[in-house]
């Protein structure tokens, strides 16, 4: 009976979720017995007919989950009960199967085969993710928008950088995920403690040949399982993409406020429901969902570092947490990358909330332009801050422009002129290199992907 919310179809994508189902655990667990076997042929070990029986026979059309469960209800063994069933449905070929392995040698290279195909698919999101963040980084790089710091109003900026500076923090996890790939996706073929003894005096040319076919790398040693960093560095990975998508999904989420109305969600007019009893909601519930489930990616990291430490060559504590640990990373990093890929391409942008939200401090947001206009004219910067301050609280406190203050100023009167101080007041003129940073993003972006063959 599904209980928990992967289970019952809530969260995931099929394509994700078909990766770490059972039956296609199963195969992959077939997979490397079958290559076990092929390379033991290769070697001279066993006769070549009885490897090409177990290979052909190593398939979930012969080796059924619900007899591999039967097995493992009556001998307590998953593995175990896997090569029991393997080797029935292979006939006399099966006294080969699993010959001079461990478990491990079998679980952890199965695992290797299907981190694979989930990191292929978590890395192909995040490209298409990078390429909406292109767009829209383009699409609104003239976007002027109120920046923010502490939550109040600080300097002028547009949406496209807010995009931008995403598209980079982005890129560094495709670079992170692509250079992890090499520690994580590697089997091995070492037995009980990594001795390679019950493999006999061609153990190093097998694993070679096993890790070939099945088209991972080899742990260079390892003892019964292969090192747990490997997989820490995965989760921390994944936990930390995960918390960028929580940034953006944050920062769509206090964007969408009432009070500062600039962008929000996509939400469905005719049929999406808000509220069961507030007619009027809106809420950004993507948003909040992949803020959700960022916690729970985070929560992931410590099982993952504390899988590392393990009694001597291996104990039992890794796997247990494992079952959870890494079907949840992969399945959950590939879900909140669809979801705000989607957040983010039907964005609804609100340009004239922008500008209207750009004038609630009645100008004092450009008090640094004014300062750096002061010192331009040969004013001590420091006496030209302390200046501005003090006019810009007088500002506030009497509730008027801030243009007005200026210019009942006699030092500011004395040192600006009234288009001068126009200049300075007017938010384009004070975008700095915000264009310039933008496109020069976009282009280094554009010449990644080109290198990644996109």
């Amino acid at each position: 009976m599904p209980i928990l919310p992967i289970d019952i179809g809530r969260y995931g994508t099929q394509e994700m979720l078909r990766v770490f189902d059972e039956e296609n655990k199963l195969q992959r667990l077939l997979d490397v017995e079958a290559a076990l076997a092929w390379a033991h042929a290769e070697v001279g070990n066993i006769p070549r007919e009885d490897a090409e029986k177990i290979v052909k026979t190593a398939s979930v059309k012969h080796v059924k989950l619900s007899r591999v469960k039967e097995i493992d209800k009556e001998i307590r063994h998953e593995t175990a009960a896997l090569v029991r069933a393997l080797a029935e449905a292979c006939g006399p070929s099966g006294a080969y199967v699993h010959l001079g392995a461990t478990s491990f040698d079998i679980v952890d290279t199965g695992m290797a085969l299907q981190l694979r195909d989930a990191l292929d698919l978590i890395e192909t999101k995040l490209n298409n993710f990078e390429e909406i963040l292109m767009e829209k980084a383009e699409q609104h790089k003239g976007t002027v928008m109120m920046g923010r710091t502490h939550g109040q109003h600080a300097l002028p900026i547009t949406l496209g950088f807010k995009f931008a500076v995403w598209i980079r923090e982005n890129a560094r996890h495709i670079q992170r995920l692509r250079e992890c790939r090499e520690r994580v996706l590697v089997g091995k073929m070492s037995g009980a403690v990594g001795t390679q003894a019950g493999l006999g005096p061609h153990a190093i040319k097998i694993q070679e040949l096993v890790m070939k076919r099945l088209g991972v790398k080899q742990a260079q040693i390892s003892t019964q399982i292969v090192q747990r960093d490997r997989y820490a560095e995965l989760i921390c990975l994944l936990a930390i993409t995960a918390s960028t998508l929580d940034k953006m999904a944050t920062e769509v989420r206090e964007l969408q406020r009432p009070e500062i109305g600039e962008v929000s969600e996509p939400f469905e007019q005719e049929r999406q429901v808000g509220s069961s009893t507030m007619p009027h909601k809106r809420n950004p519930i993507i948003c909040e969902r992949v803020s959700g489930l960022a916690k729970i990616m985070r929560s992931l990291v410590v099982p993952a570092l504390e899988n590392v430490p393990t009694w001597h060559e291996r104990d039992l504590t890794q796997s247990s947490a494992e079952r959870f640990i890494i079907p949840e990373a992969c399945i959950l990093t590939d879900y909140m990358l669809v979801l705000m890929t989607n957040v983010l391409k039907n964005l609804w942008v609100d340009k004239e909330r922008m500008q209207r939200n750009m004038e609630l401090t009645q100008g004092r947001t450009m008090s640094e332009a004014v300062m750096i206009a002061l010192t331009r004219q040969g004013m001590d910067r420091q006496k030209a801050h302390e200046l501005i301050r003090r006019l810009a609280m007088k500002s506030e406190v009497e509730k008027q422009p801030f243009k007005e203050t200026l210019l009942k100023d006699k030092t500011v009167r004395e040192t600006l002129s009234e288009k001068e101080i126009d200049d300075a007041l007017n938010p384009r003129n004070y975008l700095g290199t915000t264009t310039k940073q933008i496109e020069l993003a976009i282009k280094r972006t554009k010449e990644e992907r080109k290198a990644r063959g996109l």
